[in-house]
């Protein structure tokens, strides 16, 4: 292990590097359309260029075929019929749509897109696209001095991601997570640029081990894999939430979770008993602590097989999960791929017999060793087999159970490479292919395989589904945790970020394991993750095992009555977090955002990692050290007012700001609203009532936003039965007006009525609802 020392360093290690050389494509021979299609020969390879949308552009070069334009895993539309404009000159082609223009200079080839006004968006250089003999293929894209990157999925350090260089190649990573590990268990090879107060991005779809490199040069940027097409997307935006608008359009949205999903999870590796996990419920009970959602992790099963239940350990899981669901909780198992090779065990059998497993090109099965031992891995590129894994999924379904985490699926195997042999043969639906070209995408496939199994045996309810790995698209499917973190301050700090890059990768359902799951969390850590996590899109407390139990009373009554808190705010909060899904799933949006997207205009929010909203008008500034009790929170533009004082703000400005272990500031943006509801308990978690806070301006904002509710469990809102209010809120010195602009849908809530609460109403101010004075709507 020489490689884990200070030998990694040796001098005489360094290797004698001459220049990398790539085959430019070349100069443009000849083209021509065929279906919205435009295909360019060039003397060194071929060019398929596509319009998806007038603000979306499809690129792709083969440098030996015809491009091919089939087979993605994360795209799911085809392109629209768009109307294109096209200009044939000496040197150069355009080609327009209403929003943009593509320039393609003819010797050499060189690519690049600009907005109607002549604005630059991606240009090509010197350098355009290339390849290598090898297979590597490469583009070289411009980069200006101003510009700043987010997304690339799950990735360690600062929000901003210029001047950094990452790979895209899922790995279980388990040793600590610095700003410099990479990469980690989700491969998202999509960016956004933000530039002069405008936003695109770029999203290059090949599932082989790729890099992205923003770090070599000032002047130009890299995106490279080290096989297949240069297959890759422009989005023009303009702005980020447009960007991500059209990215979520190719690669799809979030299903609407259910509720349950949405409220606190307690999570450890392991609860080992049946007992244990009985108690653990009790003391959630009675402590009047909310949780929805208990995790079971490898020990409840029998020698770790998969679809089996340890009958020492947990002898009647069926019982087990019918009496949580009583108190309120639900029971989320995990599933790894690995099936242990066993030739008694019914599981195996079949994937043995129905040729089910992944199979080296001579036919053998292969064989890794994960936790059961020595295992075979179901083929998830293969229809037949996701089919399989999905309908094996009503072992669980039977049992009451609606979730699933699906867990070591990057994959990870106990080896020096931490995976799969790349010569693995995948059936890849009829198209055969090496792991080599799909291990980033067989976390998504089997993320596939086990939610639409799941959808079936549920009869109409919605299944919740968590995944370690993933590809772009699995947004599709599963909800994603950031994976092996540790219980260190640095941790949490580095949460932030994380979670609001991969929101702007399309993952809008996504949080870290609170108080950190490796290493022995504290009181005070503990208690101020507990806070952030309280508002992440996800909450779960997790821990390792080995290490210290974390649930929230574990120190004390001083920190378990401040996480309590919290966790019931989460509660509060809940019809905000639902209607901000519900936008996710219908905009691409994410619930947890950076400043920047809200105020793209606003230099100092581009790389502010230690603040996050909820929407567009809530700004969370949390405490992320210990022993401090004093922070200093940037307000972009606009009047804050402090969540608990009702202290006013000025935006624009930084604040110092007081909090001490109990506090967590939260600013809500003057003339916008939020809704709240109740925590009632563990057995009856519906709100009776709902309230909308207005927080009243003088200053003449006009606010407009989407409650919406449903019954929260079923697909029955599919049908129309879901409540969807628009409501416009307008503020001036005279007045607060609140207007229903359209109510949708028939469903009817607990509640009959929503209330209002004015924040800050100035004397003399009017409160108007539906044009008359009045204190609730309706509904």
């Amino acid at each position: 292990m020489l490689e884990d020392t200070s030998f990694a360093i040796h001098p005489g290690k360094e290797q004698q590097s001459g220049a990398v050389v790539y085959r430019d494509i070349g100069r443009l021979l000849n083209y021509e359309a065929k279906e919205n299609t435009y295909f360019f020969n060039c003397e060194n390879g071929n060019v398929a260029i596509q319009f998806f949308t007038d603000l979306i552009v499809r690129i792709v070069m083969n440098q030996h075929h015809e491009p091919k334009l089939t087979g993605s895993k994360a795209v799911i539309v085809d392109p629209e019929l768009v109307s294109i404009e096209e200009t044939n000159g000496n040197e150069k082609l355009t080609f327009s749509t209403e929003k943009i223009e593509l320039h393609i200079t003819k010797n050499p080839f060189r690519l690049s897109v600009y907005d109607k006004d002549g604005h630059e968006i991606v240009t090509e250089g010197k350098r355009g696209m290339a390849y290598r003999e090898n297979g590597e293929v490469i583009s070289f894209k411009t980069m200006h001095e101003d510009d700043h990157f987010y997304g690339f999925g799950e990735k360690a350090g600062h929000l901003d991601k210029r001047g950094e260089s990452y790979e895209m190649w899922n790995s279980d990573v388990y040793a600590p997570h610095n700003p410099e590990t990479d990469p980690l268990y989700e491969s998202i090879p999509y960016f956004m640029t933000l530039r002069d107060g405008k936003a695109h991005g770029v999203f290059f779809d090949n599932t082989f081990r790729s890099k992205f490199d923003m770090k070599t040069t000032s002047n130009y940027y890299t995106f490279s894999a080290e096989g297949g097409q240069l297959d890759y997307y422009i989005f023009a935006g303009p702005e980020p939430k447009a960007v991500l608008e059209q990215y979520t359009h190719i690669t799809g949205r979030i299903p609407l979770p259910p509720k349950w999903s949405l409220g606190y999870h307690q999570s450890r590796y392991s609860y080992e008993t049946e007992e244990e996990v009985r108690e653990l419920a009790k003391n959630f009970v009675e402590k009047d602590i909310p949780v929805d959602v208990i995790h079971l992790d490898i020990h409840y099963m029998n020698g770790y097989r998969v679809f089996t239940f340890d009958k020492e350990r947990f002898p009647n899981p069926e019982k087990l999960i019918a009496d949580l669901k009583e108190m309120g909780i639900r029971v989320v198992p995990i599933v790894d791929p690995g099936v242990k090779k066993d030739s008694e065990y019914h599981i195996y059998q079949e994937g043995v017999r129905q040729e089910q497993f992944c199979k080296y090109i001579e036919g053998e099965i292969y064989f890794g060793e994960v936790w059961p031992g020595i295992s075979a891995f179901p083929d998830f590129t293969d229809e037949k087999v996701r089919k399989w894994w999905g309908e094996k999924h009503e072992f669980y379904t039977n049992l009451g159970i609606e979730g699933i985490w699906n867990d070591m699926n990057e994959p990870a195997v106990f080896n020096e490479t931490k995976t799969m042999d790349v010569n693995v043969m995948h059936r890849n639906d009829g198209e055969p292919t090496t792991h080599r070209e799909l291990h980033n995408v067989y976390g998504l496939l089997m993320g596939q395989a086990t939610y639409e199994g799941m959808k079936e045996k549920l009869n109409g309810k919605r299944p919740f589904l968590l995944t370690r790995a993933g590809y772009a698209g699995v947004q599709r499917y599963a909800s994603v945790w950031t994976g092996d973190n540790r219980s260190f301050w640095e941790h949490l700090q580095m949460s932030l970020p994380m979670v609001m890059n991969l929101g702007l990768s399309g993952v809008a359902f996504t949080g870290p394991d609170v108080g950190g799951f490796a290493h022995d969390t504290n009181a005070e850590l503990l208690t101020r993750w507990t806070q952030v996590g309280a508002f992440t899109p996800f909450f779960r407390n997790h821990s390792a095992i080995g290490f210290r139990y974390q649930e929230p009373w574990q120190f004390g009554d001083k920190h378990e009555d401040i996480m309590k808190n919290y966790i019931q705010m989460r509660y509060e909060w809940m019809p905000q977090l639902y209607s901000l899904f519900y936008e996710a799933s219908k905009t691409g949006l994410p619930v947890m955002r950076p400043l920047l997207m809200e105020f793209p205009m606003d230099a100092k929010t581009y790389n502010l990692n230690d603040q996050f909203m909820l929407g567009d008008n809530v700004i969370f500034a949390p405490i992320l050290q210990p022993s401090v009790t004093d922070r200093a929170v940037y307000l972009p533009k606009g009047e804050w007012v402090e969540f608990s004082t009702g202290e006013v703000y000025e935006g624009e400005k930084t604040h110092l700001i007081h909090a001490e272990i109990d506090e967590l500031p939260i600013f809500v943006k003057n003339g916008t609203v939020i809704m709240q509801g109740e925590w009632n308990s563990n057995k009856d978690k519906t709100p009776k009532h709902v309230s909308m806070n207005v927080y009243a301006s003088s200053q003449g904002e006009n606010y407009c936003f989407t409650y919406y509710d449903d019954d929260g469990e079923t697909f029955a809102y599919e049908g129309g039965a879901f409540i969807e209010l628009d409501v416009e809120v307008v503020s001036n010195e005279n007045s607060v007006k609140i207007n229903v602009l359209e109510q949708k849908g028939d469903f009817k809530p607990a509640y009959q009525e929503i209330n209002i609460n004015v924040v800050g109403q100035s004397e003399g101010q009017d409160i108007i609802i539906n044009g008359e004075k009045n204190k609730t709507i309706q509904l």
